[in-house]
């Protein structure tokens, strides 16, 4: 491409990107959910929520519809550019990577987790029955069956996902190992004591209940089962502090909104559900500047002309959501946000 041509295309670009956020900055800043922390009659820390703002309701049906119409919307365009691992990459801290390392980067933070929650490669003692909580495109289901000769079931509430998952599985050849179904996570379709893995990669942070949420994980998990969450949070409050600070709520008020995020929490409220639940070998770990080098790589991506084209087609969710991205980048550069591993085990 010419000097002049290239430059009239970033600045095509530039003004797309321009005219889109002065149209649907209204959409996108709107105010939603935040979680605050208020003391208990017994002096035990207890959850409660601001109200939802009526785009994003905060429970029922609506907040169900909103989610799956969300990755109905963006799974083609994720795919298209990513593959079928919607979620972030683990990285060497201040590290960055070609497009084909990004996509490394994505299967080495399912390694990472397994590692960090002990999931066990022995014949005699590795999972051989797994639950994908919130399962995407099946990236992980596929990749956790071909891992360990599991049997995997996924869950999802987006009907094009679970299609979409259904059909890279046949193409894989895994249909016989991997099947997916639409189903609330909140109500899981299983029996107690199913599963010797219960996985959620990135799903926590749409769940509206997250004592429920963990409650189900561990109710399908069989004795001695292992539970991984990998999900956002926000930071853990100070000793001193009864909720986070105006400034952190308002940009936390903005991503949710885009997100579908009803609530979220921050990782010792999840540390204090697992035990309330008597869960064992409870462990969390931050996650934050290992995944941070995805971001940079996603607004890449959604201003070439491919990303650029693309967004305009798939639909205002989807564009809501790419204009939000700096706001999830400086949150966590602000340590606000928090990129987590929670796992624990069911008792035997």
């Amino acid at each position: 491409m010419h000097t002049g041509a290239r430059c009239a295309h970033h600045f095509f670009l530039y003004m797309s990107a321009q005219f889109l956020t002065s149209q649907v900055a209204s959409l996108v800043l709107r105010p939603a959910p935040f979680l605050r922390r208020r003391a208990s009659v017994e002096g035990k820390s207890q959850l409660s929520f601001r109200p939802m703002a009526a785009a994003a309701p905060a429970s029922g049906d609506g907040l169900k519809r909103g989610i799956a119409e969300f990755y109905d919307e963006t799974s083609g365009i994720w795919e298209n550019m990513w593959g079928d691992h919607i979620h972030h990459g683990f990285y060497e801290a201040n590290s960055s990577a070609t497009l084909a390392g990004h996509r490394e980067a994505q299967v080495r933070l399912i390694e990472e987790a397994l590692r960090f929650a002990g999931v066990s490669d022995d014949p005699l003692k590795k999972p051989m029955r797994i639950v994908d909580v919130g399962c995407g495109l099946g990236g992980s289901s596929r990749y956790l069956a071909k891992k360990y000769g599991a049997q995997v079931q996924g869950i999802n509430l987006s009907p094009v996902q679970a299609k979409r998952a259904q059909d890279l599985t046949i193409a894989a050849e895994l249909a016989d190992k991997v099947s997916f179904q639409v189903a609330d996570a909140l109500e899981q379709p299983f029996p107690d004591g199913q599963f010797d893995l219960v996985w959620s990669m990135e799903s926590g942070e749409h769940m509206p209940d997250k004592e429920k949420f963990v409650r189900e994980m561990a109710r399908v998990a069989a004795p001695g089962g292992i539970i991984i969450i990998v999900t956002w949070c926000y930071r853990d409050l100070l000793p001193s502090e009864e909720e986070l600070k105006p400034d952190e709520i308002n940009l936390l008020n903005k991503i949710c909104k885009a997100y579908y995020f009803p609530k979220l929490c921050s990782a010792a409220d999840y540390v204090h559900i697992a035990g309330s639940l008597l869960l064992q070998d409870i462990k969390i770990a931050d996650w934050s500047d290992n995944v941070f080098p995805f971001w940079p790589a996603v607004i890449k991506s959604a201003l070439t002309w491919n990303g650029l084209t693309s967004l305009l087609r798939s639909g205002w969710k989807t564009i809501k959501g790419a204009l939000v991205v700096p706001l999830m980048m400086k949150a966590f550069k602000k340590g606000l946000i928090k990129y987590t591993i929670i796992t624990c085990r069911k008792p035997e």
